[in-house]
C-alpha cells in the first residue's frame, strides 16, 4: 500500500441551498505534487478551505499521516503541517517583508524585544529561495509589485516548515523567470518530503510540475491520473463534460486589417514608458507581450486616462484626441478592462445590475433617477448573452465564481458599445469552460468592426488570438511581431533582450 500523508474520504459539505462538495475523496502521497482542477464552481477552493481548518466538511474525514484529524481553526491546521498561500494576497500593505513573512513570530530578545537584526538575517534567508536579492526585508509590502507580494506570500505559509503546502493558483502574478524559480524550490522542498497540492488553470503548469491530479466537476469527485499517462485534451474534456476544440478560435481566411482605427504616436509618461507608437486596425486584436513591470498595463492606462500620457499624441479614426480622464475615452469609446477585477474593476458587494450599468449610468437614469425597468431588461440580457451562471440580477458580485466576475466585467465593457476596447489579463484566474467563452466573446466583438488591444501574460493566449503581437521592455518597444512569424520563443527572446528601438 501506498504511504499518504494527506488523505480526504468522502468530504460534503453544504452552503444555503448549494452542496459545494459531494462525496469527495482525495489522497495526497509523501513528496508528490498534487494538481487539483476543475471549472470555477468546481469545489476545488471549498476542498482546499476545508482542509485548511476553515471550514468544517459536513460528513467525511481527514487523515495526516494515517491519524483522524478535526482542525478546529486555520491555526490548528497549520500547526498540524498543512499550510495555504492564497490566491487572494493576505499580506498587511504598511507592514515590512519581514513583519508580513514572520508575522507573531519575530525573533525576539531581552524584554520581548523584536531583535530587528535576526528578523532582518531570516528574511533575507527566505527571500533567497527565489534569489530575490534586491528586496530590502524591512520594505513596506506597499512599495512592491503585484509578483513580488505574490512571492511574500508564498514565503510566509514556506516559513512554518509545513507538511502539505496548499498552491491556490500561486503563478498567477509570476513572470516566466520567477515561475520556473517557484518551480525549482517546489522540486527541492519535494526532496525534502514535504506536499504540495497546487491548484492553477493553467494546464501547461500541471504537465510541467505536478505528478498526480485529481479533477472535480460541480463539487464531485471525477477521477484522478498520473499527469505522465494523460494529457491536455484528457483533462479538458474530465473539467468540462465536454470535448473543447481550438479553444482559441480562428481568423476568416484571408483576412486583412481593415482602415486603422486608432493610433498611438511617441506617448510617453515619466519613467514608466517613453516614445512608444503602434497602430490598431479596425476589428484587428493586436496583442502586448512583455515580462511583469514591462509598461504594457501603464501604457493601456495611459490611453484610457486613468493615468494620462504626458507627452505623445492619439488618434482615433484619424482625429487628434486628448484624453485626461476614464470619462472622456468612455465618451470617445475606448473601454478598458483592468487586470485587477476585485480592486478596480467591479463593485463586488453590489448586485450584477448595478455593475452592468456602473460605467454607462446616463443611459439608464433620467433628471438623477434610475430607470429601473431599463436597468433589469439590461441585466438579464447581459447576463443571457455573456453565460453568467447566477441566481438573478441582483446576485452579489462577490458571491460568484471569478469566471463569472469576469464575464460581467466583460459584458460591462462591451455594453457600452466600444470603438477600442482595451482587455488587460482578460481570464487572469478563470477555468478553461470560462476562457473559451471569453475568447469566443473577445473574437465576435472585433468581427463587428471593433479593435481590440489584448494585454496578457499567458504567451499561449497571445499567439492564440492575437492578429499582431507587440513586445515591450522596460517601458519601450522591443519589437513587433506578425501572425504567422509570431512562436513562444522569439516572444521571449524579445521580451528579455536587449535591442530595444
Amino acid at each position: 500500500m501506498e504511504e499518504y500523508i494527506l488523505q480526504a474520504k468522502g468530504i460534503i459539505k453544504h452552503f444555503p441551498g448549494v452542496r459545494a462538495l459531494n462525496c469527495v475523496d482525495l489522497n495526497v502521497r509523501k513528496g508528490e505534487v498534487h494538481a487539483i482542477v476543475g471549472e470555477n464552481g468546481a469545489g476545488k477552493s471549498t476542498l482546499m478551505l476545508t482542509l485548511g481548518g476553515i471550514y468544517k466538511p459536513d460528513a467525511g474525514e481527514i487523515y495526516l499521516e494515517g491519524e483522524k484529524q478535526e482542525f478546529s481553526s486555520p491555526h490548528d491546521a497549520n500547526e498540524k503541517g498543512i499550510s495555504i498561500v492564497y490566491q487572494e494576497l493576505s499580506l498587511i500593505p504598511s507592514l515590512s517583508v519581514a513583519e508580513n513573512i514572520f508575522a507573531n513570530r519575530q525573533p525576539v530578545k531581552g524584554l520581548n524585544r523584536i531583535d530587528w537584526d535576526a528578523l532582518r538575517k531570516r528574511t533575507a534567508e527566505m527571500l533567497s529561495y527565489f534569489d530575490i536579492d534586491a528586496i530590502d526585508p524591512m520594505v513596506p509590502v506597499s512599495d512592491l509589485s503585484l509578483a513580488n507580494q505574490q512571492v511574500v506570500e508564498i514565503l510566509k505559509a514556506m516559513s512554518f516548515s509545513p507538511r502539505v503546502l496548499i498552491l491556490d493558483e500561486p503563478t498567477s502574478s509570476l513572470t516566466e523567470i520567477e515561475v520556473k524559480q517557484l518551480f525549482k524550490n517546489i522540486r527541492a522542498l519535494k526532496d525534502k518530503g514535504i506536499s504540495f497540492i497546487y491548484i492553477s488553470h493553467h494546464l501547461k503548469e500541471i504537465f510541467e510540475i505536478a505528478d498526480t491530479v485529481t479533477v472535480l466537476r460541480d463539487g464531485e469527485y471525477i477521477c484522478e491520473a498520473q499527469v505522465k499517462d494523460i494529457d491536455e485534451d484528457f483533462l479538458i474534456s474530465k473539467m468540462v463534460g465536454r470535448k473543447i476544440e481550438n479553444i482559441f478560435g480562428m481568423r476568416a481566411e484571408g483576412y486583412v486589417p481593415e482602415d486603422v482605427l486608432f493610433e498611438a504616436k511617441n506617448i510617453s509618461r515619466g519613467s514608466d514608458f517613453k516614445a512608444v507608437s503602434f497602430k490598431v486596425g479596425k476589428g484587428e486584436i493586436v496583442g502586448f507581450a512583455g515580462l511583469i513591470g514591462a509598461g504594457r498595463t501603464e501604457v493601456a492606462r495611459g490611453i484610457f486616462g486613468s493615468e494620462p500620457i504626458d507627452a505623445g499624441e492619439l488618434y482615433l479614426e484619424g482625429r487628434k484626441i486628448h484624453v485626461r480622464t476614464p470619462g472622456d475615452a468612455i465618451n470617445m469609446g475606448i473601454g478598458y478592462l483592468s487586470e485587477d477585477r476585485k480592486s478596480q474593476g467591479l463593485y463586488l458587494k453590489f448586485g450584477i445590475k448595478d455593475n452592468f450599468i456602473s460605467n454607462k449610468l446616463k443611459d439608464f437614469s433620467f433628471k438623477g433617477f434610475i430607470k429601473e425597468n431599463k436597468v433589469k431588461e439590461n441585466s438579464e440580457s447581459c447576463i443571457r448573452e455573456f453565460h453568467v451562471a447566477a441566481t438573478g440580477n441582483e446576485q452579489v458580485v462577490a458571491n460568484l465564481s471569478g469566471g463569472n466576475q469576469q464575464k460581467i466585467l466583460l459584458g460591462t465593457w462591451f455594453s457600452i458599445k466600444p470603438k477600442l476596447l482595451i482587455v488587460d489579463e482578460p481570464t487572469r484566474g478563470v477555468d478553461v469552460g470560462a476562457k473559451s467563452d471569453i475568447y469566443d466573446l473577445i473574437r465576435k466583438l472585433a468581427q463587428t468592426g471593433v479593435g481590440i488591444i489584448l494585454i496578457s501574460s499567458d504567451l499561449p493566449e497571445v499567439l492564440g488570438l492575437s492578429d499582431r503581437i507587440i513586445v515591450m521592455k522596460d517601458g519601450r518597444l522591443a519589437g513587433e511581431v506578425l501572425k504567422k512569424d509570431a512562436n513562444e520563443e522569439n516572444i521571449i527572446s524579445l521580451a528579455a533582450g536587449s535591442n530595444i528601438r
